[in-house]
């Protein structure tokens, strides 16, 4: 290949764990090859995509040029060679090598197995209805049905082609409530519970956006797989499970922070007014760039590590083995153990559910392909026994990773990136300083190099995988597969030897770019590798014990095959990261995890994305159950970017919220109301207070779960969400708290704020004021913007928005100066349809855009869904007489 410089070269000095020795590198077109002088150490093969980063240093006092070589495997190299020019060939070749411009450049598209493997049938080890036949759909249960809704690809692309629906839902219903979940990704059937009837169902987040849209028909799909067990089709029996109770339940993965996010980019979570049948709970599993970030500080500390050790080693004469310089308060410090917790604290909670109280569980995050499969195969693991054999645990990551679409190709970046390739030789430039910029310059490209890229990657399949290992390793005579099996599956996830993991989709496998045959038939399975008689043999677990889980024992301490693993007992894979047990856990210490679960959610109230992301202005749909007259919308309020959430005016509890400076604490307490919806103060009384009524019921419901609710963190999620508030309120609150006396009346021109002094807190008012009446012509109390300038000749920024003032501003006017004609109070806006002329003039724009999203129809369904007519939402024609113009509610 033209990539390739330099073929061999020979005299290479290898240090690898503290250890070098003399040797020939060979560069082939998939493989660096080292090969020991006098056969000293086994020959060492390094796939391209193994390589995640290589750095060229500058010439050694001894005339070595060392290039330093960290693989995907967590092992480190270093090559010395007595020629730079060799040096720079070797960097150059292996960089043109490994950042493969097209995935079918990589190894497995050339990879011919030599002898061929027995079994040829690894593509077709995963047959959906073999797979779900033997859970029972169809035979235990006719409840569920196969739609081909999706079977080109046309409906979702990262679903599979055979999908599994509640039978009473039609596909046209399926067409119209794929439009309410991001990517289409609708939800579907993945596990049925072979000792009841209890399902795990996946999907990906609803599009459900700052006003509150609905979907109609995601409402009566997610409500008849909750119902699944009592359909009428199904040979089911309606008797009670003694002992069961009913919580089926919708798994978001995220933190509350991050639903807020997606919230306000149109996505969120569902409104638990509407599905009545279900609670909700926030697991707080952090997203795929926190995972990143806490892997790269175990890898960091790993490097150091060796890096320290080589160091030793040129220092002294007598080369050092055995010794560990590993710093485990940095891998601690990573937080990679705690993210493995809490994913398996989410795990149990699905699996207690699903098998205690034969209940049903819909997991989601955003998309649904990273932590839902994580939750969802963990959960089947310990769930099933089946999943726990080499052949069912091939299935699961066939079933709930590879046909479901975890983005293989984009979270393992097989491509790779220029960036990964560093050569930090600038200080041999003698060039002088226009060299040096120019050697900084191209430095600094480098680093910042295919960004885009980049940031998709995320270490997902492997932390499933050592999440895996802690549940092996707590009860290992329940997996017919031993550790090698799981770190062979870890080394051919980046080897890129075979097509299993080469791809984001089912669809990008079996159809591929239409260019010649698919992938499927051009690639071998990693599976039949496995399958091999020689890896069989040495992946068995030679003490497995399939008898502990037969559910018909009766022996004591008998679990009937579901686990419950311990989330706080978990350690470092030692052996993935190539290093002892000693070094990495020491003594062992059970991992201490702050609760991270938040709920059960039931209801809109409860919820604290709602709460926070909801603007209060901005009134929700009336539920179907619920009729339009007994709809109860927020109080009228004037600010609603600012007020999506009522704070507390009790200065503890806004200290909890981590707001800042008191003065900013103080800029938040006009906006204090304990009679709002979105209340977060406590009450006197613990029945009437949601916060109280929710803690009390995840007290309930988490009783002996191991899983404890975090309602206490709903604070510090709130603030997260204010903190563009914060940013906005900060600069005045420090030139307020600046001054020692209140400003005079008359105040100078570059004066431009009032002393918080001189205003009101929100809803005080004159004693003349007259509270409003439920009519059209509503005439509200005059208000001040206290935010402009006093008093001064230019135009305030209150003027533009004449003849009415900033609706934003203290209720309470200052008295005019003296010598000066006190202004009639300016209106609010009513309608800017009405036609007077005097509200004619341009309302502040927020306000108005809100205003006409609280009026406006949402739209449940698409043009042509009438012909539905038994999920259509009931008609809501606005009235012209309507009693409320701004669509906002009167106290």
């Amino acid at each position: 290949m033209d990539a390739i410089r330099v073929s061999k070269v020979e005299h290479v000095q290898c240090t690898k764990g503290g250890t070098t020795l003399s040797g020939t590198i060979h560069l082939t077109p998939h493989h660096l090859i080292f090969h020991y002088d006098g056969g000293k150490e086994k020959e060492m093969w390094v796939p391209y995509p193994l390589i995640s980063l290589v750095t060229r240093l500058p010439q050694t006092l001894q005339g070595q040029c060392p290039v330093t070589f960290h693989c995907r495997t967590f092992e480190t190299f270093s090559l010395e060679f007595s020629s730079e020019s060799d040096a720079v060939d070797v960097f150059e070749s292996v960089k043109e090598l490994t950042v493969a411009p097209s995935v079918h450049q990589l190894y497995a598209f050339f990879y011919t197995p030599n002898p061929p493997f027995p079994t040829q049938s690894g593509w077709s080890i995963y047959s959906p209805r073999e797979e779900f036949g033997r859970m029972g759909v169809g035979t235990r249960t006719k409840a569920w049905r196969f739609t081909d809704i999706n079977k080109d690809y046309s409906f979702c692309p990262t679903y599979p082609a055979k999908l599994l629906v509640p039978t009473r839902i039609s596909d046209t219903t399926l067409q119209y409530a794929g439009k309410y979940r991001s990517k289409c990704r609708i939800p579907v059937l993945s596990y049925l519970h072979w000792s009841n009837f209890a399902t795990i169902t996946r999907s990906s987040q609803p599009m459900v956006g700052l006003t509150q849209n609905r979907s109609i028909q995601d409402e009566k799909l997610i409500e008849t797989v909750f119902q699944s067990h009592f359909s009428p089709d199904s040979r089911v029996s309606n008797a009670v499970v003694y002992g069961a109770t009913t919580t089926n339940l919708i798994i978001d993965a995220r933190p509350t922070t991050n639903a807020v996010a997606n919230t306000a980019k149109g996505a969120g979570t569902e409104n638990m007014d509407h599905y009545k049948e279900a609670k909700k709970v926030y697991l707080g599993i952090d997203h795929i760039h926190a995972m990143r970030e806490s892997l790269g500080k175990v890898v960091d500390a790993l490097r150091e590590a060796d890096a320290l050790i080589a160091s030793i080693n040129h220092d002294l004469s007598d080369q050092v083995t055995g010794v560990s310089v590993l710093d485990r308060g940095a891998l601690r410090r990573s937080g990679w153990l705690r993210h493995i917790s809490i994913i398996l604290e989410g795990t149990i909670l699905i699996t207690r559910n699903v098998h205690v109280n034969s209940s049903h569980v819909l997991i989601h995050c955003s998309d649904g392909w990273d932590r839902t499969s994580q939750l969802s195969s963990l959960s089947q693991l310990c769930l099933d026994p089946f999943y726990r054999t080499i052949k069912g645990f091939e299935i699961l990551i066939e079933k709930d990773w590879l046909s479901y679409g975890h983005k293989f190709l984009d979270r393992c970046g097989h491509l790779s990136s220029d960036k990964f390739f560093v050569s930090n030789t600038e200080t041999n430039s003698n060039g002088g300083s226009a060299d040096a910029a120019q050697a900084f310059l191209a430095s600094m490209q480098n680093r910042f190099a295919s960004q885009n890229h980049v940031k998709e990657t995320s270490p997902v399949f492997h932390q499933f995988l050592e999440t895996v290992r802690q549940i092996q390793r707590q009860f290992p005579q329940r997996f017919e597969f031993n550790e090698r099996f799981l770190h062979q599956l870890y080394y051919h996830l980046y080897s890129c030897q075979f097509g299993t993991f080469l791809f984001n989709s089912e669809r990008d496998r079996r159809l591929g770019d239409g260019n010649g045959p698919p992938p499927s038939e051009r690639t071998v399975s990693v599976w039949d590798f496995f399958n091999s008689p020689s890896e069989m043999e040495q992946n068995l677990y030679e003490l497995y014990d399939p008898l502990l889980d037969d559910p018909a024992s009766r022996v004591p301490g008998v679990d009937m095959g579901v686990l419950f693993p311990n989330p706080k007992d978990v350690r470092f894979w030692h052996e993935l990261y190539g290093r002892t047990d000693e070094e990495m856990n020491g003594r062992h210490m059970p991992v201490f995890v702050r609760p991270e679960v938040v709920g059960p959610v039931e209801t809109a109230e409860d919820d604290p994305v709602n709460r926070v992301a909801t603007p209060s202005s901005v009134p929700l749909p009336p539920s179907p159950s619920i009729p339009p007259s007994t709809q109860t919308f927020p109080r009228n309020v004037a600010n609603p970017l600012l007020e999506t959430s009522d704070l507390s005016s009790s200065a503890p509890e806004l200290a909890s919220l981590n707001l800042g400076s008191p003065s900013v604490v103080e800029s938040f307490r006009p906006f204090s109301s304990a009679s709002s919806n979105f209340s977060m103060k406590p009450t006197s009384s613990a029945t009437s207070d949601p916060s109280s009524r929710s803690l009390a019921k995840a007290q309930d419901f988490f009783a002996g779960g191991g899983v404890k609710s975090v309602w206490g963190k709903l604070s510090s999620n709130a603030s997260a969400a204010f903190s563009a508030v914060q940013g906005a309120y900060d600069g005045v609150a420090k030139d307020l708290s600046s001054r020692s006396s209140p400003v005079s009346p008359s105040p100078s021109r570059t004066e431009e704020l009032s002393a918080r002094t001189n205003l009101t807190s929100w809803g005080e008012e004159e004693a003349h004021t007259i509270a409003p009446s439920r009519s059209t012509s509503f005439n509200p109390p005059s208000i001040r913007n206290p935010w402009a300038t006093l008093n001064s000749s230019k135009p305030s920024a209150s003027s533009v928005f004449s003849p009415y003032d900033n609706p934003w501003s203290s209720s309470q006017r200052q008295a005019p100066v003296s010598g000066e004609e006190a202004k009639p109070p300016s209106p609010l806006p009513i309608d800017p349809t009405v036609s007077d002329p005097s509200l004619r003039a341009p309302a502040n724009p927020i306000a108005r855009s809100n205003s006409s999203a609280s009026r406006r129809v949402d739209n449940f369904t698409d043009a042509g869904s009438s012909s539905n007519s038994e999920l259509s939402p009931p008609s809501r024609e606005p009235s012209s007489t309507s009693s409320d113009p701004l669509g906002v509610g009167f106290a």
